[in-house]
């Protein structure tokens, strides 16, 4: 009976971390530009040792003023897996279970399906559990800003008639 509930468990498990790559591969290309930015980021932070997928979206957002502008927020969860730091075939790397996740917010202007320079994507990732509402509400205010300062269409501009 151990040997059935083990066996059915590895399965489920192999299942489950063969489709690592499912969720980003489901993602609009759009959303996986700024995924590869954060993934670009953590890559080049010292501390970190492991190897992060993309796990899941928690939000993400656009705004289509028009003329091929989009602006994207996107927040979502990043999960180490067992391959090392630095790995560039991902397809054989596993979710692990013993390490948090990384909750990422990015935040960036699209033009012809391309991330712009001007303004500064935001990319801002942190341990989940050291995540704090403050910083959360900090993540959303400064995309807002980053948005309408850059002239795009917000409720306070349009003009209507009496």
């Amino acid at each position: 009976m151990a040997v059935l509930l083990l066996l059915l468990f590895s399965v489920g498990a192999l299942f489950l971390s063969a489709n690592a790559q499912e969720a980003y591969d489901n993602l609009p290309e759009t959303y996986r530009k700024g995924v590869d930015l954060a993934l670009e980021n953590l890559k080049a932070h010292d501390g970190i040792r492991h190897h992060f997928l993309f796990l899941r979206s928690i939000t993400k957002s656009k705004i289509e003023p028009g003329f091929d502008v989009t602006y994207i927020y996107h927040n979502f969860y990043l999960k180490a897996t067992n391959c090392q730091k630095g790995t560039v075939d991902a397809t054989s790397c596993r979710f692990r279970n013993d390490r948090q996740l990384i909750d990422c917010a990015v935040c960036y202007k699209t033009f012809g399906g391309g991330i712009e320079p001007d303004p500064i994507p935001y990319v801002h990732c942190v341990h989940k559990p050291a995540l704090t509402e403050d910083m959360k509400t900090f993540r959303v205010d400064h995309c807002n800003t980053m948005g309408y300062s850059s002239g795009a269409l917000t409720l306070l501009s349009s003009t209507g008639t009496k």
